[in-house]
């Protein structure tokens, strides 16, 4: 019989540790995937955040970092720059990278480093207990904003994407989803161009991907999915917010749009 569907050959056999319904298992799957469709997991080295994927290294099936909280992307420019016929990518939650670790990434993408970041963004902190994140949305209810957070008090929530595509060595900027078959196929296309345009050369690519937390979020594996569409993709919109212009002139990249 043949197989129409198997473990990509970037994934380990190993279980995921995962809560029931969390979404990092999806994004691991289609990160593996684009490795093995780009034919590049013998160049690849990826580098692990602290937080709900903090065992990433055990999932991945290529040589893998593990850095200290915040500080993939500064790990990564090291890599890079010492191994530059290497691709190298980091793959950080949002208390990873949009509250410890801000600075690396800001920086990491101001200088044009020539790597790879995925942005798991779901609105919380995981690992730790459910913490309001810098992602945490106005009026959410979380463990340390019991009656949702507050704009006067705690600000409103940081949009990476956003503001990373002011950046000019940010050239590749995305925003996805996994709430459904359809925005899964459209996360992949869009982290595949991530991983070309660092084939390519051309400088920093993130894909922030919007992601449940089902244990945090009090909500079964259905829900969050549900809560995720109705309240998370308000306010951070899908779409490319910054990509080569490389690509407009030759068709490099091309695919469908986020």
């Amino acid at each position: 019989m043949a197989k129409i569907f198997q473990r990509p050959a970037a994934l380990t056999g190993k279980a995921f540790h995962y809560c029931p319904g969390c979404t990092h298992g999806i994004v691991h799957r289609i990160i593996a995937q684009c490795i093995d469709e780009l034919g590049i997991r013998e160049d690849t080295i990826g580098v692990c955040p602290v937080g709900c994927s903090v065992f990433a290294y055990e999932y991945f099936n290529c040589d893998m970092i593990e850095a200290a909280h915040g500080r993939a992307p500064a790990v990564a420019t090291g890599v890079k720059r010492v191994l530059p016929d290497r691709v190298v990518f980091t793959y950080q939650g949002d208390g990873d990278l949009a509250a410890i670790g801000t600075a690396e990434v800001v920086h990491a993408a101001a200088r044009g480093e020539k790597i790879t970041t995925i942005f798991i963004n779901n609105a919380v902190f995981g690992m730790t207990g459910g913490q309001m994140a810098p992602t945490t949305l106005v009026g959410q209810k979380t463990t340390t904003t019991p009656k949702g957070r507050d704009r006067e008090t705690t600000g409103s929530p940081l949009r990476v994407a956003e503001l990373l595509s002011t950046v000019e060595g940010a050239v590749y900027v995305a925003r996805v989803s996994v709430h459904n078959p359809a925005s899964v196929i459209r996360a992949k296309k869009a982290i595949k161009k991530a991983f070309e345009v660092q084939l390519q050369g051309l400088g920093f690519a993130i894909v922030e991907v919007l992601s449940t937390c089902p244990t945090n979020w009090g909500l079964s594996p259905v829900e969050a999915l549900e809560w995720l569409e109705k309240n998370m993709v308000p306010i951070f919109p899908l779409g490319e917010f910054r990509k080569p212009a490389e690509w407009d002139k030759n068709g490099t990249g091309e695919g469908a749009s986020c």
